[in-house]
């Protein structure tokens, strides 16, 4: 199953902020008490390789962050790009994917300009959208008129979504 790449990496959960403090903690205990009593040398290494391996999760976690941040960043740098062309755009964000199929899929968008939720139907795209994407489309003149109601159902074609970035 892919990753979804519009949720941020978590750097830090609870589990491992406990688990790195209580090893800082004795790793501190067991390094005094190693020149003092010698024989509590073997707790010492025992310490310090749970310590690598914590840091290891770290370097991991951060690393993972920082590659979504710069990843997330270039997207919002091609959509604001497409924003400023010639094309009539705007955002709307998946607020959820309620029912995927091999031709589309059925999801809530919310309309960023207008704050409006609704129903959509979304034809197949080249890669899959997740919930919380935020997609800069071209807005179907026939469906969205101004002075005339909103459609109950809105439908995005393919060609009409231009990108998508993940909602900050």
């Amino acid at each position: 199953m892919p990753m979804n790449p519009v949720l941020k990496p978590k750097v830090g959960s609870p589990a491992l902020i406990v688990t790195s403090v209580v090893t800082l903690s004795l790793a501190l205990v067991f390094s005094v008490m190693t020149f003092t009593f010698p024989a509590t040398g073997w707790a010492l290494a025992v310490v310090v390789a749970t310590a690598l391996v914590l840091s290891f999760f770290w370097y991991r976690r951060i690393r993972d962050n920082r590659a979504w941040k710069t990843a997330s960043h270039a997207q919002w740098q091609v959509l604001e790009s497409l924003k400023g062309s010639n094309v009539t755009t705007t955002e709307v964000t998946v607020l959820s994917v309620d029912s995927p199929q091999p031709t589309g899929a059925w999801i809530t968008i919310r309309w960023n300009h207008f704050d409006y939720i609704q129903p959509a139907w979304l034809e197949a795209l080249p890669e899959p959208i997740w919930s919380g994407s935020v997609l800069l489309i071209r807005p179907d003149p026939e469906q969205v008129r101004p002075g005339s109601p909103w459609p109950a159902t809105y439908s995005i074609a393919a060609d009409h979504v231009l990108t998508w970035a993940p909602q900050l």
